[in-house]
Formats: C-alpha cells, structure tokens, sequence
C-alpha cells in the first residue's frame, strides 16, 4: 500500500511540534525533516525516532534537503523566526520570511513537487499567496492554517463561557490571520440554533462578543508572553488540514484560501471557511454576512492586500 509522505519544512518550536503531532495522531507513515540546518534535522529526527515506540502506528523520519521532498503528498512550511512577532504583530517577521520562503520553493518544485502544501509561515496569508505564486501549483493545493488556529481559541472562548463542549457549536473567524481578524457572529450556531437568535431567550448567551472575539485575536500573544512561542495549537491546526487531505474527509474548516469573487474578493489569499478534500480546497463555503460584517471582511482583505504588496517590493529588492 501506497504510504503516506508528509515533508515538514522549518523545525523550530512549530515545525517540531508539527513532525510529533503527525506521528502521535498516525496522520502519516514517513515524515521528511527540511531545516536550513542540517544538523538540526538530524537531531530532531532522532528525538522523534525516540518517541515512535508510544505513537499509534509506526512513522519513519527522514531528514531530507529541499530537492527530496518531491514524492511528499504535503509540504507543510512552518519556516520562521519568532522572536520577531514581540512587537504584537505577524506582520513583522515578513522581512525575514518572504525573502527565506522565495530562496527555497523553486528547489522543492525542482523535486517534482505535485502535493499540497500547507502554509504556517507567517504573514500567513501573504506567505501562502507566495507560494501559490512561485510554486506555480493550482490555488486549490496550496493551502494556508490562517483563521483557523483564530477559529479554535474562538471556539475555546466561547466553551469557557458557556460551560459547554467545543464540538457542541460552530464558530469560525473570518480574514486575516493578523489583529484585523473578524467574528462574523451571524453564521455562529448551537446544534443548528444561530447564536443570535438563542440569546434572546438566554442571558448565559448574552455575552461581551468583543471581548471574546478579542480573546481570540489576543490568544497567541497571552501564549507569547509566557513561553516566546506557540506550539501546540498551531501545530494541531496544521496537521488537522493534513489529515482532511489525506483521508479525503470533505470537512468544513477555516483556512487561508484564494478568493475567487466569494464575498466579492478575487486574487488574495483569506480566512474563511472552505471544504477541505484530498484535491485541497474542494470548495469555498459563502456565507451570508450581515452588511457590517462583510464591510469589516473587505477591511481585513484591505490589509491582507496591502500586505502582500509589501511582499513583493521586498522581492524587487
């Protein structure tokens, strides 16, 4: 039988953490190991191979130079610097990824790349239009974590205030993985009962939504201050959309994904929930948003765009 091949590009505390959920969830058979530093692969892999006793099936890890990762189904790219989001925002550690991510997708196309890949590169949205763009594969297989990490700390927020169950409502965050990220709290339901209706009837409803879509923008910073990096959500998030490809699931999830006139945006790479299959984006789910909303989305995608064209000035540079 055909084994499954996942690459992992960039093993810092991401990357790393990404490798180990693959294997703990038996989402993957062989998991290459890509980092700028060799013997960081190979110190990694052996830690890893440490620990495949306790995993549920048996994964091989390899370390491997861009050029091996061409019989990879997926790519996943966790390449960056961390310490350069102390400012409070993502969009800092471009200077550093988009030249980085540039030097490095025209070797792993010269493999024979023809999977998905999966972005957690930060500016997410700016670096999975990158890639899409250099790498010259379909929008559909290049897809990027975005909203959906913002997505489960909203889902995590709302649980801690309502008491219940995270998998006992919907709730998804829209735009940009960055501070101007938005909670489009029309399309947020309770076994199919829209929140807003619900909270009519129930004060335990009848919560600050700001304060809880801030808690969701706000999360990664309080897990910042405390440790200088996120793992474990962010690593969870990546390989999630992993195994919806893998197994062919057909889940809706939130994802940076290309727009192609949903919610009237075309060309940029945004959060939003999307059909997720073993062709990659399957297809984008439309929501209907409220008038305030969607204008709040079109300033996201104002700021994703803008953003993207400071990617390219820095390419001309």
């Amino acid at each position: 039988m055909k084994k499954r091949i996942v690459g992992v590009v960039g093993l810092g505390h991401v990357g790393a953490h990404v490798a180990f959920v693959l294997g703990m969830r038996g989402a993957a058979d062989v998991v290459k190991l890509c980092d700028i530093n060799e013997q960081k692969a190979v110190s990694e892999r052996q830690d890893l191979m440490d620990a495949v006793m306790f995993m549920p099936h048996r994964v091989e890890y390899v370390p491997a130079a861009y050029e091996e990762l061409g019989d990879c189904d997926i790519i996943i790219n966790a390449m960056g610097k961390v310490a350069l989001c102390a400012t409070g925002s993502r969009d800092d550690e471009m200077g550093f990824t988009v030249p980085g991510v540039a030097g490095y997708i025209s070797k792993i196309m010269a493999g024979g790349f023809n999977g998905c890949f999966i972005n957690i590169t930060n500016p997410c949205d700016v670096i999975t239009n990158l890639i899409q763009r250099l790498s010259g594969l379909p929008a559909r297989k290049v897809i990027g974590t975005g909203t959906g990490l913002d997505s489960s700390r909203l889902i995590s927020a709302i649980s801690q205030q309502t008491g219940l169950d995270h998998h006992s409502f919907s709730a998804f965050m829209f735009g940009e993985h960055g501070n101007s990220q938005m909670t489009p709290w029309s399309v947020v339901t309770f076994a199919g009962q829209p929140y807003l209706e619900i909270a009519e009837h129930d004060e335990r409803f009848r919560f600050d939504r700001k304060e809880l879509q801030e808690r969701a923008i706000k999360g990664g910073w309080v897990t910042f201050v405390g440790k200088q990096c996120t793992e474990y959500g962010i690593a969870s998030t990546g390989v999630r959309i992993a195994e919806a490809v893998l197994h062919d699931e057909q889940v809706i999830m939130a994802a940076s994904v290309k727009l192609d006139g949903q919610y009237g945006e075309s060309g940029i790479y945004c959060g939003v929930p999307a059909v997720i299959g073993a062709g990659g984006v399957e297809r984008i789910m439309e929501y209907t948003l409220t008038p305030e909303e969607l204008k709040e989305f079109h300033g996201c995608c104002d700021k994703i765009r803008a953003n993207i064209e400071k990617a390219d000035a820095l390419l001309k540079k």
